[in-house]
């Protein structure tokens, strides 16, 4: 008999054992499949009122968001700008500057502010009055004829900023934020945040308010649809109530889908995050970031 024959058989036993024990070897779960044990399911029937009560909008699975042509960070292109656009007082420009500072850690971009630009941008037929006689301004302007002809050359995406209410077409009320998902421009108003004069007694009211819309409408920027997964900051709100209830925590899937465009360290931004709340003593995110840093030790 050939002994090569014989030879044979302890490689291919050898083959066999090492592809059982792989086989059985746990994968490891990823920073997005670990953290999703934090995400807080939705209820099943939203409440009357509610944006997900009002819309019926389709399910954003992952797969959809990476079929999606969207902005993207380049090397050249690879800042998010912040246009204050009206007449901001010490405590509002407080306010800005922080939101700066939220977003460069919430988006690990590089986020900067341009100097405001005054209200006299805007002409008669954008403006109009609401029933309380306050100013409004259409949000569309801001978009198509102010930020798309300012956005900076190396803006990866630009916010604007106003003091002023903003109606996104004559039949709504008002409108807290609105965003291009094509041209990576977008707009939040501040008007409604502090619910009245913005003094120190509400600034963390208003700050938290407006940390949110600005980095849902970002997410917008970056093809991120209302998110129907959890409760998380892409979930669509028709109200302040509603806004407060949901998280500034993106759920699991935006996490994923912001990390798909955005290759940063989870778990450094996670740690910026934890610091950043808790300078701010905003108690219940700092939590949120700390349940999630836990699943991680």
């Amino acid at each position: 008999m050939s002994p090569g024959k014989y030879n044979l058989i302890p490689t291919l036993l050898y083959a066999i054992v090492s592809v059982f024990f792989f086989s059985c070897q746990k994968k490891e779960k990823t920073y997005f499949e670990t953290i999703a044990s934090n995400d807080v399911k939705l209820s099943t029937t939203p409440k009357p009122g509610s944006w997900r009560y009002n819309h019926d909008e389709k399910f954003q699975k992952f797969e959809d968001f990476r079929k999606l042509k969207k902005i993207k960070p380049e090397p050249h292109k690879n800042t998010i700008y912040l246009q204050p656009i009206g007449q901001f007082n010490e405590l509002q420009q407080k306010e800005i500057e922080l939101t700066r500072e939220y977003l460069k850690i919430y988006f690990q971009l590089e986020t900067k502010i341009l100097p405001a630009l005054t209200n006299d941008i805007f002409p008669e037929n954008v403006r109009r009055t609401a029933d309380e006689g306050k100013e409004q301004l259409l949000a569309g302007y801001v978009l198509d004829s102010i930020l798309i002809r300012r956005k900076p050359k190396d803006a990866v995406v630009l916010m604007g900023i106003t003091e002023k209410d903003l109606f996104p077409q004559p039949e709504w009320n008002y409108v807290f934020g609105l965003a291009s998902y094509e041209d990576g421009v977008g707009v939040t108003s501040m008007y409604r945040f502090a619910g009245g004069p913005l003094t120190d007694s509400n600034f963390n009211t208003s700050f938290l308010r407006l940390i949110k819309i600005s980095s849902h409408e970002i997410g917008h920027m970056f093809g991120i649809s209302h998110c129907l997964n959890a409760n998380c900051v892409m979930n669509g709100t028709n109200s302040l109530t509603e806004t407060d209830f949901h998280y500034a925590r993106a759920c699991s899937l935006c996490q994923r889908k912001l990390n798909s465009s955005i290759p940063y360290d989870n778990k450094k931004r996670l740690l910026e995050l934890k610091n950043f709340f808790e300078k701010q003593n905003f108690n219940t995110e700092f939590s949120l970031v700390q349940q999630d840093l836990n699943l991680l030790q």
